[in-house]
C-alpha cells in the first residue's frame, strides 16, 4: 500500500460518516480512526515493526486538503441552487474518491454518450478506488445531457459526473 492510497482512505474517512477503517494484507496492518473534533489518527505496522503513528502525517497531508470540504460544501450549496434553476435536471454524483473511467477498457466504447437514455440500473461509468473497479449506476431515469468529467480524471466524493434530464 502506498502513501497515495492511504491519503485517499483518510479523505474518505473525513468526508463520510466512517469513524474507523482497518486493513490487513500480507504482513501489513493499517488502522485509521477519527478521534474527537474530526481529527484522523492511525497506525500502520509491517511485519514485526512497531506501530507508526499516522496522526502527524495525516494532519500534514490533510492541511492542504482541509479547504476542499468547505469548497465541496459551497459547491453543494450552489448545486442545489443550480438544481432549483433547472427543473427536471438531476446529476449523477460520485459516491467515492477515485479515478473516473467512461468505458470498461481503453479499447471499448463509453458506457453512455450524451443523448443516451438511462434507467436506474444502467451502468454509466467506472470509478477505480484502491485498485478496485466500481461500476456506477445512474440511479435515476432520464437522458444524458452532458458528461462532466473526462475519462482518466480523479474525482471526489459528491462530484458531479453526468447531467441528466429526467424522464
Amino acid at each position: 500500500m502506498d502513501i497515495k492510497q492511504i491519503k485517499q482512505i483518510i479523505e474518505l474517512i473525513k468526508t463520510s460518516e466512517l469513524t474507523e477503517f482497518s486493513l490487513e494484507e500480507e504482513g501489513f496492518k493499517l488502522k485509521i480512526r477519527r478521534g474527537e473534533g474530526g481529527v484522523v489518527m492511525g497506525s500502520a505496522t509491517r511485519g514485526t515493526y512497531p506501530p507508526i503513528p499516522l496522526a502527524a502525517s495525516a494532519a500534514s497531508a490533510a492541511a492542504p486538503v482541509a479547504p476542499a470540504p468547505a469548497t465541496a460544501s459551497a459547491s453543494g450549496a450552489s448545486a442545489s441552487a443550480a438544481n432549483a434553476d433547472e427543473p427536471g435536471v438531476s446529476y449523477i454524483k460520485s459516491p467515492m474518491v477515485g479515478t473516473f473511467y467512461r468505458a470498461p477498457s481503453p479499447e471499448s466504447a463509453a458506457f453512455v454518450e450524451p443523448g443516451a437514455s438511462v434507467a436506474e440500473n444502467t451502468v454509466v461509468c467506472i470509478i477505480e478506488a484502491m485498485k478496485i473497479m466500481n461500476e456506477i449506476q445512474a440511479e435515476t431515469k432520464g437522458v444524458v445531457v452532458e458528461v462532466l468529467v473526462e475519462s482518466g480524471q480523479p474525482v471526489e466524493y459528491g462530484q458531479r459526473l453526468f447531467k441528466i434530464k429526467q424522464a
